[in-house]
């Protein structure tokens, strides 16, 4: 726990997209506190009254001038600090045991971002499923799956609202995410990709989810994974909506992904503790609400567990060997189930063109439904359009 705060005060590599300035939802811009109080200082010395020079005010000057340097100097915790959502991710009061400390933010945070959900045995493992709906719902069962390195959180507002509407609607976190078990590698689950399309089969069976049943898949790494499980289980699946998720070979792959590869490096980086905050945000144009970035944090700040368990994970995985699995899957004509690809179009990682790529390689199938104003979560982004679209399309 320690080690996941420490290294959260460490900055990300310059070239890290955590850098990105972004406003909250809908219009308020991020202010940058480097800036804002440059121009304060500027704007301040240029009305001060000019006065004659003695000691005393030239070691005013002389203070004011190193206050003006300490305004403008690179602050190495400037990206937890100047970022409203992050700022009490790591707090630097002037008395850390009364507050800031890692087991105070936990306990402030510990019961936050579990509505409708359960933890549900499946097997040796334990998933932690949101639910909302019925059995009886009359218009069927939707599966919402997440990606990395976030959790079935990002779904809750669009399972509330589509739950109204009639659906049954199951949301599990993936094995070694949000709330799930986060086995350690080697013992009983190793993060490839056969493991997690088993353990998702088991998990549907203890649900007793019925076949056909529509599935919702966004993201990266499980989020590809939930596409690649779905081409094997073609016959169970009524309708596809994808979300914002790497869908042909020219799909690009984020920095944080390449970083958990680099040997040692991804050890330290699997640690940040505002890992998963910080993704989101860069794929978006918005930063995170506190009380939203507490939940995705929430995890990585309990134990090393989800860190290490991303780590291996992106270790396991083959990002452009899986792209081009999905891309060639769902073109080759073997898949003749309705596809809704509703995209936002400000995703950071993931450009509109691949979205338009995908539906000209399966014009029959794919219906492309672009959102303005969402990045690369739309889900948690403007959660009343995405369950526009998939309420037309289911």
């Amino acid at each position: 726990m320690a080690a996941a705060a420490a290294s959260a005060l460490l900055p990300p590599p310059l070239n890290s997209p955590f850098y990105s300035p972004i406003p909250t939802r809908p219009t308020n811009p991020k202010p940058n506190s480097h800036l804002l109080s440059t121009n304060r200082t500027k704007s301040s010395k240029c009305r001060r009254p000019t006065v004659p020079v003695t000691r005393a005010t030239a070691s005013q000057n002389d203070k004011d001038k190193d206050e003006d340097s300490e305004s403008t100097a690179f602050n190495p915790f400037g990206f937890v600090t100047d970022n409203p959502s992050s700022r009490s991710a790591i707090q630097l009061p002037e008395s850390p045991a009364e507050a800031g400390n890692v087991g105070q933010m936990l306990y402030r945070i510990e019961d936050k971002g579990k509505e409708f959900g359960s933890r549900i045995k499946s097997g040796k493992l334990r998933w932690f499923v949101r639910e909302t709906g019925s059995v009886d719902s009359r218009r069927g069962t939707i599966v919402f799956l997440h990606g990395a390195p976030t959790q079935s959180y990002s779904y809750r507002n669009v399972m509330a609202q589509m739950s109204d509407l009639g659906f049954h609607c199951f949301a599990p976190d993936w094995i070694g995410f949000g709330f799930s078990d986060k086995p350690q590698p080697g013992y009983g689950f190793d993060y490839t990709e056969k493991e997690f399309h088993d353990e998702l089969d088991k998990l549907l069976d203890v649900l007793g989810v019925k076949s056909p049943f529509y599935l919702v898949v966004q993201g990266f790494l499980v989020g590809s994974y939930g596409l690649t499980w779905a081409l094997k289980n073609s016959s169970r699946i009524s309708k596809l909506a994808i979300l914002n998720s790497p869908l042909t070979a020219s799909s690009p792959v984020p920095g944080l992904f390449q970083q958990l590869r680099i040997p040692f490096y991804g050890e330290f980086t699997c640690q940040n503790a505002i890992m998963a905050e910080r993704f989101i945000e860069a794929g978006s144009p918005y930063v995170l609400k506190l009380e939203k970035a507490d939940v995705y944090r929430l995890p990585y700040l309990s134990s090393g567990g989800p860190g290490f368990a991303l780590l291996e994970a992106a270790r396991k995985a083959n990002f452009k060997n899986i792209s081009s699995q999905i891309a060639d899957g769902f073109s080759s004509g073997r898949w003749d189930a309705p596809i809704l690809v509703a995209w936002g179009i400000s995703d950071k990682y993931l450009p509109q063109s691949i979205a338009e790529e995908f539906g000209r390689a399966n014009p029959s199938s794919v219906k492309l439904k672009l959102i303005e104003g969402a990045g690369h979560m739309p889900q948690e982004d403007w959660p009343e359009k995405v369950v526009d679209a998939l309420k037309v399309f289911f």
